[in-house]
């Protein structure tokens, strides 16, 4: 299970049953039944963040999927569980990390040595 902006009173719950290998990141083997009354737990639980569950599968991949709050998308194709990004997802995601032009710091060194 992978948790995204979750209360901390739910991520303390859940180690009851599997580890937290990293903030919100929980691993473990339980049966079906207690996998889905988690899963119940969490979607009710989860308020405002996202949560994805992944598990183990009788079908050609191996595991199967749960998703609370997706950004992005499950979709079947042929048989095969795929996600898809809404169009436009990327460029929206990065357009706060994207800088253009030379940093601070060129920039100084560039006025120092014509200020020279």
């Amino acid at each position: 299970m992978v948790l995204t902006a979750c209360p901390v009173g739910l991520r303390g719950d859940l180690t009851r049953w599997l580890l937290e290998i990293s903030p919100g990141v929980f691993v473990g083997h339980v049966s079906a039944r207690v996998r889905e009354e988690l899963w119940e737990r969490i979607t009710g639980l989860v308020k405002d963040g996202r949560a994805i569950m992944v598990y183990s599968a009788r079908n050609e991949q191996h595991l199967a999927f749960k998703v609370h709050r997706p950004d992005w998308i499950p979709t079947d194709c042929d048989g095969l569980e795929l996600v898809k990004r809404p169009k436009g997802a990327e460029k929206a995601s990065m357009a706060g990390h994207i800088k253009h032009g030379w940093s601070n710091a060129s920039k100084y060194r560039k006025i120092k040595k014509f200020d020279k």
